[in-house]
């Protein structure tokens, strides 16, 4: 078995829920693009990221970026676009809100 990316951020959990989404189905992290680490949220990005925000762009999106918190299974970015909030591995739930995020993580 492989070992989980690491998740860094604030009060982060088993299941990769931190201090600002920790809801039962808050269960992703996403590797960001400016410094390729694993964080659950933006907000923790600003809070202990590198400062040097960018998006993924469209023509990276076959990349591993989004962690389920649940199983570990790493998904690309147009698998997570298109999984329906549910992990493909595992079917964990995913926040469907957090559709509302995707500007801040992936070009649009």
């Amino acid at each position: 078995m492989c070992e989980r990316p690491h998740v860094i951020g604030l009060d982060v959990d088993a299941e990769t829920r931190c201090r600002h989404y920790h809801s039962e189905i808050d269960r992703i992290a996403i590797r960001f693009h400016c410094c390729g680490d694993y964080f659950p949220c933006y907000e923790c990005h600003q809070a202990v990221g590198c400062n040097n925000v960018s998006v993924w762009p469209k023509e990276q999106f076959h990349e591993k970026a989004i962690l389920c918190g649940a199983c570990g299974h790493e998904l690309s970015i147009r698998d997570y676009l298109d999984c329906a909030s549910a992990c493909p591995q595992c079917a964990a739930a995913f926040n469907p809100g957090c559709s509302l995020h995707k500007h801040l993580y992936f070009e649009v």
